[in-house]
């Protein structure tokens, strides 16, 4: 699952507030929404944020396996399949 913990860390760091990309930057509510919750974003959101921000995707979000994935094992997975 990607997640969004870098990103507020990152607006922390660089001074900016939720307020001020929903007032300056026109970024919606709904997205900090989903943004918050982890859920699915566009690639143009991301790249907005990188250019807002003035920072990489790797510090707005990062991967992590779900709990599932890392509990099931490769051949667990085939072994489903079949």
């Amino acid at each position: 699952m990607i997640v969004y913990d870098r990103l507020w860390e990152t607006m922390k760091k660089k001074n900016v507030s939720q307020y001020h990309l929903i007032k300056y930057y026109k970024v919606s509510a709904g997205q900090i929404g989903r943004l918050k919750k982890n859920n699915f974003v566009s690639t143009h959101t991301i790249d907005m944020l990188c250019r807002i921000l003035d920072c990489s995707v790797e510090e707005i979000m990062e991967y992590r396996a779900d709990i599932c994935e890392v509990s099931e094992g490769p051949d667990e997975n085939e072994a489903k399949k079949e």
